[in-house]
């Protein structure tokens, strides 16, 4: 049953059953992000603490959100809206973050001086330094837990200066950004009955798109079969 005929949002998915990304992982992907090796294909499982799965997050809080799929940036702005979609604390995902990636020199999607609070900055060497060689000499300045501190502040700050982007965002799409929360929900009901039928029929690969309204969502698989699973919102 088709419940809308313009949607406000159409965004393609791929599926593989194994995705041969070094990881083996079984699951989805944006097709914008099929090429990003940063970005690790999901299942619709929902996370312990959140009702939606990945999939929902990098559809809602970084697609139609305006933040790109991947970096340490855009990851921050979308936790905020995850956390105001779901009711989730990004704080444990901060510290993840900072503990893989940002205390051992790693930012990805721009360079370690850019992505510092001012603050730091003013305390850096004018040579150009590796993101390595700024942790070491902050590290010596401040100590560590100091600047993991500062490290989750200024996720935070990033975090909560991306919402009237987010806003801005869903309104140029015609999405009501109050209606994130249900949408997300709808969403991943369409995950999880096409992801069902898939694994049920043992298929290894699929592509399909999500149709994203206000009042309705759909999800139709193209390839290589034909379904398609709508839903009030």
């Amino acid at each position: 049953m088709r419940l809308f005929q313009s949607p406000n949002v159409v965004v393609r998915v791929t599926y593989r059953s194994e995705w041969p990304d070094g990881f083996g992982a079984r699951g989805w992907k944006l097709d914008i992000a099929l090429d990003d090796p940063e970005i690790i294909a999901s299942t619709p499982s929902p996370g312990e603490r959140i009702n939606t799965s990945v999939l929902v997050h990098d559809i809602l809080d970084h697609y139609v959100s305006g933040f790109p799929p991947s970096g340490h940036r855009n990851e921050a702005m979308a936790l905020i809206q995850l956390s105001t979609r779901t009711g989730s604390d990004p704080r444990s995902d901060y510290e993840q973050m900072i503990d893989e990636d940002l205390i051992h020199g790693v930012v990805f999607g721009e360079s370690m001086r850019s992505f510092l609070p001012p603050c730091a900055v003013r305390l850096l060497p004018p040579e150009v330094l590796s993101g390595k060689e700024i942790i070491s000499f902050l590290v010596n300045i401040m100590g560590h837990d100091s600047l993991r501190t500062l490290f989750l502040e200024r996720f935070f700050d990033l975090g909560y200066r991306g919402v009237p982007l987010a806003q801005a965002s869903w309104n140029r799409r015609g999405l009501g950004y109050d209606r994130n929360t249900a949408i997300g929900i709808c969403l991943q009901w369409l995950l999880e009955e096409a992801d069902r039928i898939l694994v049920n029929g043992s298929f290894s690969f699929a592509t399909g798109f999500f149709q994203i309204g206000n009042h309705a969502c759909q999800i139709t698989l193209d390839k290589p079969i034909n379904i398609m699973f709508s839903k009030l919102v």
